[in-house]
């Protein structure tokens, strides 16, 4: 069991642990959750020693094996395998000794221990925890000096899960993850034998992987038990019911004071008057959970919408020079589309993305682009853009240059930069607000598509949910690259699967894509027919059912859009009819009440225009 009691810790003014204290059973998996800045890393380096304390203690038991992903990546000469199997010492340094030794009990002993950690089949675990992490057999075998900086991350990463510590600490583990490493990382802490310590806003992870929530909140400790859904409502709770005792207590101490205003100068009742001042001066003051605000994410909508279809690709390839990365792309983009890209690091994301996005031209086929499409783009990388000395009203003053000083800060407050924050210099920018603030530049001019590339990174879990919240608010089509599950089952409503030189539809929803990832289901079902190995001897019933494939592709095209309508006017009907269901909505306006009906019918009709286009499309497809 870990230990901590009473920890106080000091950054200059700032009191970042204040007698916190708690205690997390053997064998756990406990997520530290608290806002940006509250010291989460810091109790971190407390725990393994890197920190001292300016008061309390941290009990451990004895020979309990810690480990954290290491500070610096590695980056010299030696192969990604060996740099993880290095990370068991104990198996290294005997793998040394059996080398140089010759007592035979010795080796005997040697040889037993060796046998009883596993030693021999290290290797095989090490390469599995590498392919997880996305590193296939080939890239095991090059020295890490090959690899950048988040991949070498990754390299960390795998090496302190292969040692596998009796206390694993990981700090934002699926920061330097894709999509597909995060869901192997999920299913590998399920299974993780030791206590897990970690510091995480990925809520999927936080409700799929531990069974303790252990809260760091204005220098307090508080553990609860159970992921992090449960740990929001019981908070929830404690803060109802504490906010009920405080207003019970506010009124009993307002009846106290006005007995001792009114009675204390006379003399018959200058006794109860006293009784009640102690009780006043004995009341503790219950404090309520107060939750910092969380400034809401806000992208402007377009001018004008578009009419569909937005893009269309045909037969398209991309790439860089005569390098083709992706190829055979037929898809269509609609207005109103919320899309994630699936696949893993390297197959093409980054390169469809400014394909749509209009910053590269399609090397071979055809993309039809609305002539007044307007995009915003945003990747991570593109922090580095921004102008660390300037703040953020200075980086909006320079899209704003003909408008007076209140426009421009008005604008920077809306943004999520009111009163002082908007004169911060970037440079004192945490690395959330970095975002925030390149995330309102990216979307200025209100586009008609969104292309955010990793846009969690950095946000905090309330910032995440306020992000969320923005992206279902915003009325134009989204393209979504994400390791947050969560995000990506709140807003996206079609999953696209970038692998093997293409990017196609994913048949299935984020649980089947994780049993694809995982290996749990066998690729066969999720091949097409066009995909199966031909029949030999059958060449001209081939060339018959391609020829018939490629006819049917405009009208799936056009199935895909009637489809996305259905949806869309469902989804409209559904939202006037909660409206309408409120009685009160005719008594407060009945004009209002009268035009929404008015606005239902219209919709109806043209719902049952589109489901009759469907049905048509669909009769046509078959016999194609």
């Amino acid at each position: 069991m870990l230990t901590l009691s009473d920890i106080t810790y000091r950054l200059g003014d700032r009191l970042l642990l204040d007698k916190a204290g708690a205690a997390l059973p053997a064998g756990a998996r406990v997520g530290l959750v608290g806002r940006n800045g509250t010291g989460k890393t810091t109790l971190f380096r407390i725990i393994t020693g890197d920190l001292s304390p300016e008061g309390g203690s941290v009990s451990l038991p004895r020979g309990m094996r810690i480990g954290g992903v290491a500070q610096e990546a590695p980056g010299g000469p030696e192969k990604l395998i060996d740099v993880v199997l290095a990370a068991d010492t104990e198996r290294a340094a005997l793998m040394k000794e059996a080398q140089s030794a010759t007592d035979p009990m010795r080796i005997a002993e040697i040889e037993t221990r060796l046998a009883d950690i596993g030693a021999h089949s290290a290797p095989a675990r090490a390469a599995t925890v590498l392919h997880g992490l996305g590193f296939d057999e080939e890239a095991q075998q090059r020295p890490c000096s090959d690899f950048s900086g988040g991949w070498r991350m990754r390299v960390a990463l795998a090496a302190v899960l292969f040692s596998e510590p009796d206390l694993l600490l990981l700090d934002e583990p699926t920061n330097y993850l894709d999509l597909e490493g995060t869901l192997w990382l999920y299913d590998y802490l399920e299974r993780y034998p030791h206590t897990v310590l970690v510091v995480s806003h990925d809520r999927e992870l936080l409700d799929t992987c531990v069974d303790h929530i252990l809260h760091l909140d204005q220098g307090k400790l508080t553990i609860y038990r159970g992921g992090y859904s449960a740990f929001e409502k019981l908070r929830a709770e404690k803060q109802a019911h504490l906010a009920k005792a405080r207003d019970k207590q506010d009124a009993e101490r307002k009846h106290l004071q006005a007995f001792v205003d009114r009675f204390k100068a006379k003399a018959t009742k200058a006794r109860q008057a006293q009784s009640r001042v102690k009780r006043l001066e004995k009341m503790q003051e219950i404090a309520v959970i107060q939750d910092r605000d969380v400034q809401p994410f806000s992208f402007p909508e377009p001018e004008r919408p578009l009419s569909p279809p937005m893009v269309v690709l045909e037969s398209a390839s991309a790439g860089y020079g005569e390098r083709k990365v992706l190829q055979r792309l037929n898809l269509t983009l609609a207005p109103d589309d919320r899309i994630a890209l699936l696949g893993s690091n390297g197959n093409g994301k980054s390169t469809f993305c400014k394909l749509i996005g209009g910053r590269l031209a399609p090397l071979s086929g055809e993309m039809k682009r609305s002539s007044k499409l307007q995009t915003a783009y945003f990747a991570q990388h593109q922090l580095d853009e921004l102008r660390m000395e300037d703040t953020p009203v200075g980086h909006i003053r320079q899209l704003m240059p003909d408008e007076p000083e209140a426009r421009v800060r008005a604008r920077t407050a809306q943004i999520g930069f009111p009163a002082a924050k908007a004169d911060t210099p970037v440079k004192n920018l945490s690395g959330g607000e970095k975002a925030r603030l390149m995330l309102g530049i990216a979307t200025f001019g209100g586009p008609h598509l969104l292309i955010l590339d990793e846009p969690t990174n950095h946000l905090d879990i309330d910032s995440r949910t306020a992000l969320v919240k923005a992206i279902n608010d915003y009325p134009g089509a989204v393209i979504l690259v994400s390791h947050d599950r969560f995000l990506i089952e709140a807003c996206a409503d079609r999953l696209w699967l970038v692998a093997d030189g293409t990017v196609k539809s994913f048949d299935g929803d984020m649980e089947d894509y994780r049993s694809f990832v995982l290996g749990k289901e066998k690729q066969a079902k999720r091949e097409k027919p066009a995909q199966e190995a031909p029949v030999p001897g059958k060449a001209d019933e081939r060339k018959g059912n391609a020829q018939k494939r490629a006819a049917q592709g405009p009208l799936r095209q056009k199935l895909n859009l009637a489809e996305a309508r259905i949806a869309k006017l469902t989804g409209l009907i559904e939202k006037v009819d909660e409206v309408l269901g409120n009685g009160a909505a005719f008594a407060r306006d009945p004009d209002k009440a009268l035009q929404l009906s008015r606005q239902r019918a219209e919709l109806a009709e043209a719902l049952g225009a589109a489901e009759e286009e469907w049905l048509s499309l669909s009769e046509e497809l078959e016999s194609a």
